[in-house]
């Protein structure tokens, strides 16, 4: 089978699901990110870090008021996913992906019981750290070098922030593989 790779982002109320809530959820292809995907959720708690929901610049109670059910969100994604992948295997990419992931890997199992991306994916702060040798602090994207950057800015929407991601890796990836 052939791999998908699939950029996720997610915006959340505060570190650890479970405990706070993801808000909003946006993917796209890697290698075609006019095929998206973004949903905002209605939050499972109230608790909230106020400096995350600062960085979303909206409120709880708008999530709540807008967002679809948690249930009904993941089930749209993991079709989506399944749909996109036409068969083959799909990657999960983030960047920062332990946050993103762990997320997406809790309510997948909490609400649908399965995670089409299976137990693992890419993170392109080690991939880049691979690819170059540098140090993990050297990681951060305002030290990635413009070479690996794409177009799209970073917004904390979860649908931008998946785009800016997808053409970050997909720089890298093609830098890699042109240099075998």
């Amino acid at each position: 089978m052939s791999e998908v790779y699939i950029s996720v982002d997610i915006e959340a109320s505060g570190p650890i699901p479970g405990a706070y809530s993801m808000l909003s959820l946006g993917a796209c292809k890697v290698d075609g990110t006019d095929e998206n995907f973004y949903i905002e959720l209605r939050p499972t708690s109230e608790a909230f870090v106020p400096e995350a929901m600062e960085v979303i610049g909206r409120s709880l109670e708008d999530f709540a008021g807008k967002g679809s059910s948690p249930a009904e969100a993941m089930k749209d994604f993991h079709d989506w996913v399944l749909r996109v992948s036409s068969g083959n295997d799909p990657v999960f990419v983030g960047f920062n992906a332990a946050f993103d992931w762990s997320f997406i890997n809790w309510y997948f199992y909490t609400y649908l019981g399965d995670n089409p991306f299976g137990i693992g994916g890419i993170d392109i702060k080690s991939f880049y750290m691979g690819m170059t040798g540098c140090d993990w602090g050297d990681t951060r994207s305002s030290r990635i070098p413009d070479q690996f950057k794409g177009q799209s800015l970073h917004t904390h929407n979860a649908l931008d922030d998946a785009i800016e991601q997808a053409e970050m890796f997909g720089l890298m990836l093609r830098h890699v593989r042109s240099n075998k």
